[in-house]
């Protein structure tokens, strides 16, 4: 678990993101050029295409592989526990959870409340968990998408940031439907990360408040609708 070092030459907050695979939303968020300094991806899982791009971009790296805590006590807590100090050393002002495939623990959400936060391929609260696009196909859902929401104990919950909604076609397949939903997914994600920040996200209640106020949403010509309107 030690750390590649690399420097990006960004300044600003310090963001620190969280992969499991190939890293497609990390790329996105580090080509949007955000105000903020992307301190270190992370992954469980060695092999994680993600992190080879991280290193190419001058971005630390480190690999908290939770393969390794199988025989602790308590494995969960034990990997939690790894991956909390790996994140924190780096003192991050936001956690980014970019395709990070695993069920996190309640004091581990709870030290990051308010900053730690998700994308999710789905309309939540509709289909959290996995195999949402089959699980869209089969209901005859019109309409399906994917939101940005702040990470809570209960999975994929929590208060919602922004969400892109798609038109499901009638030959679509659980690929092309995924394929529309990742565009949707690559131009949320660093907009939601611009606008946290930036200090204009706030959290009251279960609902989440975005400054200043936002025009109102309006269609793209692929039928697609983002609320609140991106920047």
């Amino acid at each position: 678990m030690t750390p590649t070092t690399g420097r990006d030459g960004a300044t600003g907050p310090s963001v620190v993101v969280l992969i499991s695979g190939r890293g497609s939303n990390l790329r996105a968020i580090v080509e949007s050029q955000p105000p903020c300094r992307i301190a270190a991806v992370i992954s469980n899982r060695p092999d994680a295409a993600g992190l080879a791009y991280a290193r190419g971009h001058g971005i630390a790296t480190e690999v908290v592989d939770h393969g390794a805590f199988a025989a602790a006590d308590d494995p969960r807590a034990a990997f939690d526990a790894a991956l909390r100090q790996a994140i924190d050393r780096h003192q991050p002002a936001l956690v980014v959870l970019a395709g990070f495939m695993r069920i996190l623990t309640a004091p581990f959400v709870d030290h990051y409340a308010g900053r730690m936060i998700n994308i999710h391929p789905s309309l939540l609260p509709a289909y959290p968990g996995l195999h949402t696009h089959r699980r869209a196909l089969a209901e005859g859902v019109r309409l399906h998408g994917c939101t940005v929401h702040f990470v809570t104990s209960t999975l994929d919950n929590g208060p919602i940031i922004v969400q892109a909604a798609v038109p499901v076609h009638a030959g679509d397949t659980e690929d092309t439907l995924s394929a529309r939903v990742l565009v949707q997914e690559h131009r949320l994600y660093p907009q939601a990360v611009r606008w946290f920040v930036q200090g204009r996200l706030s959290i009251e209640g279960s609902r989440v408040r975005l400054a200043p106020p936002a025009g109102s949403p309006v269609p793209a010509q692929d039928g697609t609708l983002v609320v609140p309107p991106l920047d």
